[in-house]
């Protein structure tokens, strides 16, 4: 007898925009503070793969286990995802023994929206 529990899916985040498009106005210093922590959390390759590597998976989520392959030990993948997460780019849910990662749709939205000349 199996003692697996299917869980609901996850509701999803509404994450407001962190900001204009850039060509709209001037960022605030609270808006450019926010901006720069999202895009210094992309700057670095190997959390630049581990985010596209969540964001493109076939199901909206990937567990920790099939995006860890991106050169670097287990301990540096958990690091660099969990600034992807401080960063507000990715969400987690823990489920057993495995950490499933997403990228709410609102971020990506939020996302193009900066780089979007309005």
């Amino acid at each position: 007898m199996s003692n697996t529990k299917v869980l609901p899916p996850l509701e999803p985040e509404t994450v407001a925009p962190c900001c204009p498009p850039l060509t709209e106005r001037p960022f605030t210093a609270e808006e450019a503070e926010r901006t720069a922590k999202m895009f210094k959390a992309l700057g670095d390759p190997v959390r630049l793969r581990l985010f596209s590597a969540v964001a493109s998976h076939p199901s909206g989520e990937a567990c920790v286990c099939h995006i860890s392959d991106v050169g670097v030990s287990q301990p540096t993948v958990s690091h660099h995802l969990k600034k992807l997460k401080e960063a507000g780019l990715l969400t987690s849910e823990r489920r057993g023994t495995w950490v499933y990662y997403r990228v709410e749709a609102s971020v990506l939205a939020a996302m193009g929206q900066l780089l979007t000349a309005r």
